[in-house]
């Protein structure tokens, strides 16, 4: 049984056009699809904070931060995935490209039903105790990060297969099934929080139940795309069950890097939110935290990170095509692109500060003048980060993943963590100690970020998976 041609051919625009356009065709998809996104988050942190109220923000806040850095490492693969797709689709290899996709599959498949379902479910309670989440916060925590950890196969396979085709240069699929997966999110978890009908009131762990239903349907489509031949990577009947070692060894070399990267970044939030607990008044603060730091501020991290991904895949397929110029260039214009973006929300964070959290239900009291307090912080924050993650973007497109590794190790862990303990140990910690500790680290990952990618080691970074076996 032989393969057909996809429909879909690699789009060679990417290597051959105008740059800036390729950067903007290739973001603007992901930067909607991730905004959409992220207005699912803080429409269930909306709906949990005026039903549950700031426990339940809080709740998520803290399972989240947690999933996401226990998932980081596992989709560390999708990471050394994204390089060899961008690499093999910018030489033209659409056969390499599929045998890589297919292979990221299988291990996905066994790292998020063998792995993460079981493990995480039992150490859920540990790792509630670990960021000194408080009592009450515990209680509604536990069954929600439970039914993430439980179910996650389904946003595994999500963003294993957005990855893929955005490294190869289709953006709107993911887009597409990105809406349909937030739609379907946003109405479950109306339903599953609020209750409907005979349907009763779940509460927090309603939002989880959503997340899990929606991102397995999409899940389940993804699949049915890539065998029905009408995308640009494409899996057949033919396909063998068998691990092939070397490109799961090249996975790896490129991914795992990337993961302790994500590690780095999550552990420092995750311990953050320790500290933040040992405030006087730690509920409202980590309340305040999880609504403005992981809701409103992914307004421009998730628009960052549409960015990051367009200018790794330019980056890594203008390589493969041995223009590195074109790579170099790539990460610039990425950076001009999302300070433009950044500059934009920062002035709504310093001019609207009341009217966003009030979205929330924190209209008032400690926790409001909390929450204000760091979206003045965060504001500046954003220009440091969206510059960051462009130049992030070219370094691990082009195969460079252990540079942000260290550092994210040094600028999300070392400076942030530390600035914190000293000052804890000295003078004592305030919420402001906390959040400018934060913009630091900020800054240092943009100078270095910058720094490292413009020495340019990159351009002699070599990717070989072998022959297709027979």
């Amino acid at each position: 049984m032989t393969d057909t041609v996809p429909r879909k051919q690699i789009d060679r625009s990417i290597v051959e056009g105008p740059l800036g356009r390729a950067v903007w065709c290739l973001a603007w998809p992901t930067m909607v699809q991730n905004l959409i996104g992220g207005l699912q988050g803080i429409i269930d942190q909306a709906m949990v904070g005026n039903m549950v109220g700031h426990t339940g923000n809080a709740a998520i806040g803290v399972s989240s931060q947690i999933f996401i850095l226990v998932i980081v490492f596992v989709v560390s693969v999708f990471t050394g995935m994204g390089v060899l797709v961008a690499r093999f689709a910018g030489a033209g290899e659409i056969d390499r490209v599929n045998r890589t996709v297919y292979q990221a599959f299988l291990v996905s498949v066994v790292l998020g039903v063998g792995v993460m379902a079981p493990v995480g479910y039992w150490l859920a309670p540990t790792l509630l105790a670990l960021v000194k989440a408080a009592p009450e916060v515990q209680v509604e925590a536990l069954p929600y990060i439970r039914i993430q950890f439980v179910f996650s196969i389904g946003m595994l396979m999500f963003f294993m297969f957005s990855g893929a085709l955005r490294s190869a240069g289709d953006v709107k699929t993911p887009m597409r099934l990105g809406i349909l997966m937030t739609v379907l999110n946003i109405a479950l978890n109306v339903v599953l929080i609020r209750g409907l009908g005979p349907i009763p009131a779940f509460g927090t762990r309603g939002a989880a139940m959503g997340t899990a239903l929606a991102s397995g349907i999409t899940g389940f489509v993804f699949i049915w795309m890539l065998f029905s031949n009408r995308l640009v990577i494409h899996f057949s009947r033919s396909m063998s069950f068998r691990p092939d070692w070397r490109i799961i060894q090249s996975l790896f070399r490129f991914g795992l890097p990337a993961g302790f990267q994500g590690i780095a970044m999550n552990l420092g939030g995750v311990l953050m939110y320790r500290f933040i607990g040992s405030l006087r008044f730690s509920g409202e603060a980590q309340a305040a935290y999880a609504v403005v730091y992981s809701q409103l501020f992914s307004l421009i991290t998730w628009t960052s990170v549409g960015l990051m991904g367009a200018t790794a895949t330019v980056a890594g397929q203008n390589l493969g095509a041995g223009q590195p110029e074109r790579s170099a260039r790539s990460a610039q214009l990425a950076a001009m692109m999302g300070l433009t973006v950044a500059v934009t929300i920062g002035v709504l964070f310093f001019a609207l500060p009341r009217p966003l959290l009030a979205v929330f239900g924190m209209e008032e009291g400690v926790v409001a003048d909390i929450a204000i307090e760091l979206l003045g912080y965060l504001a500046f924050s954003g220009l440091f980060v969206t510059v960051a993650l462009a130049y992030t973007g070219g370094l691990q497109g082009t195969g460079d993943t252990r540079s942000p590794l260290y550092i994210s190790i040094m600028s999300q862990v070392v400076v942030p963590l530390g600035i914190c303990a000293v000052l804890q140990a000295t003078s004592g910690l305030e919420a402001h100690n906390i959040w400018l500790a934060i913009l630091i680290g900020h800054i240092t990952r943009c100078g270095l970020s910058v720094m490292r990618f413009r020495q340019g080691k990159w351009r002699n970074i070599v990717i070989d998976i072998g022959p297709a076996r027979a």
